[in-house]
């Protein structure tokens, strides 16, 4: 027994090693807890049935709706993570000497089958082994045909992980994921390498299976509280062939802000896509980035600044970028139940409202809702009467149009189509377009509107210049509005009279043409 040396391998962060003389050493790597940990219950100290060896098949998502499939209950990452000995696979590259024999010595590298083809012995299967258990085997082949072989096995590059992830993240899929010396990625880094998550992502919840000793274990990380907490026990060093899934739930708004923050969040300066609909002013689809917007006029699109140059710093796009982007809100928008509709990765769809009014009224900056990829922004109509103290602060709020289009016809001094401020008044109308001329009908002046169900309301106002916001003589203008200034009666009367002068100055016209002639001789 005291010429043997094997290596027997007793469970992970633990290893034996007979030495001479029979005795046993039992050598513990610092830091690493056994893998059969994870499978504790936190309750009583009560075994799953992960810890007595059965695998779990998990339903990950429910499909066709936005929640998570109720599952069995997942078992806490212990308090030291999961980490077990390095195990051979296919791309590693080794290097193998064998004590005194340099012609059999040399670098190798594990084939896609698990194996070393080595000098000598030939194919050596070393798939899922450690460096002291392929050592061991490659030994006991050579004493095949050496005596007493010295192997000794080094551990050149080791191969990219290939892992999974699927969910909430931008871009599901398999990864290979290379390491950078001793440094495994970790779960974050995969987040980033995937796009970054969604904001239907439960980080509280993100599963993790693995597969060891050919039991599959599935345990889960909360990812929540590395943000919250920084602990870094949660970000979770991954391993050949884990599979990560990462639910889906409806985020509270004031956790949105934290999620877009995250370091594997997605990045802010790709374009996403999404939809504006209801009242707005130019409803449809949009490219939008992160950034910052403008509203231009009524009826025109906003247009994004700040996305050019360099040391530019991306913000996350809100509902309020993409109100500005389709042009504005209409005056019967209903900004106390602006609906968000997004669809999950599962197929489901969440729904829930933001109140842009409390954001006006309070500074609740989180109902400025972060918007992600795929988004629909419904802004319905109000059904009940807008104060006008209430429409002239929506009117002055960043989502509402620059300028309003107001045509002012009739006896004015420019008419046509005005620009005016969104708060201007019936008044302001009027002057817009450089104030009455002399035949002018300046105690009344029409208003035609059109409502947004379709009918026209027209009505006549008594103009007084002192006045300041009255709804009855001196209303606050919406968009379209027509401005109608009639004549006044001695304009009317002059007018009537040159309709009758002038046909009997056309037939003296006539007449006195053969007299005017004859005066040209």
């Amino acid at each position: 027994m005291g010429s043997d040396r094997t290596v027997e391998h007793l469970s992970l962060g633990s290893y034996s090693r007979r030495v001479a003389g029979g005795i046993t050493v039992l050598i513990l790597s610092a830091g690493l807890a056994p893998l059969t940990a994870v499978a504790q219950s936190t309750l009583g100290g009560a075994a799953s049935p992960l810890a007595q060896g059965a695998a779990t098949t998990l339903p990950l998502s429910q499909p066709g709706s936005g929640l998570p499939t109720p599952s069995p209950p997942l078992m806490p990452l212990p308090p030291q993570q999961p980490e077990g000995p390095y195990t051979l696979g296919p791309g590693d590259r080794v290097q193998m000497v064998l004590f005194r024999l340099p012609q059999y010595s040399g670098e190798f590298e594990v084939q896609v089958d698990g194996s070393l083809s080595l000098p000598l012995i030939g194919n050596v299967n070393v798939l899922d082994l450690t460096l002291e258990q392929a050592s061991a085997a490659l030994s006991q082949r050579y004493s095949q045909y050496l005596r007493r072989p010295g192997v000794t096995l080094n551990l050149l590059a080791r191969r990219p992980l290939v892992v999974g992830i699927a969910g909430e993240i931008n871009r599901p899929g398999s990864y290979a994921l290379a390491i950078e010396g001793s440094a495994f990625p970790k779960l974050t880094q995969l987040f980033g390498v995937a796009g970054g998550i969604t904001q239907s992502a439960n980080l509280r919840e993100v599963q993790v299976q693995r597969r060891t000793n050919g039991r599959t274990q599935t345990f889960t990380a909360n990812l929540w509280d590395l943000i919250n907490t920084g602990n870094l026990n949660q970000d979770i060093v991954l391993r050949d062939g884990d599979s990560i899934f990462i639910p889906s739930t409806l985020v509270p708004l004031d956790e949105g802000p934290i999620l877009a923050a995250a370091r594997f969040s997605p990045d802010s300066s790709v374009p996403i896509n999404i939809s504006v609909v209801g009242e707005v002013f130019r409803p449809g689809p949009y490219a939008l980035r992160g950034g910052s917007t403008r509203t231009g006029n009524a009826g025109v699109p906003g247009a994004q600044v700040g996305t050019t140059g360099n040391n530019v710093v991306f913000t996350p796009v809100k509902v309020s970028d993409a109100l500005q982007i389709a042009g504005g809100i209409r005056p019967r928008a209903n900004i106390r139940q602006v609906q968000i509709r997004r669809v999950t990765r599962s197929g489901g769809e969440q729904v829930f409202d933001v109140d842009l009014w409390a954001l006006l009224q309070t500074g609740e900056t989180r109902q400025n809702a972060i918007l992600q990829e795929g988004d629909t922004v419904f802004v319905p109509t109000a059904t009940g009467a807008i104060s006008p103290a209430d429409a002239a602060q929506v009117a002055g709020a960043s989502f509402s149009p620059n300028t309003i289009r107001v045509n002012v016809v009739g006896e004015v001094q420019r008419a046509g189509q005005v620009e005016v401020a969104p708060n201007s008044t019936f008044n302001q109308g009027i002057l817009a377009a450089g104030g009455f001329n002399p035949r002018a009908q300046q105690d009344v002046v029409g208003l035609v509107r059109l409502n947004p169900d379709g009918t026209v309301t027209q009505r006549e106002i008594p103009v007084d210049f002192t006045l300041g916001i009255d709804d009855e003589n001196n209303p606050t203008l919406q968009n379209d509005d027509i401005i109608l200034v009639g004549k006044s009666g001695l304009a009317q009367f002059s007018d009537s009279v040159g309709l009758v002068a002038n046909p009997v100055g056309g037939i003296l016209n006539i007449l006195a043409a053969p007299f005017r002639f004859l005066n040209l001789f």
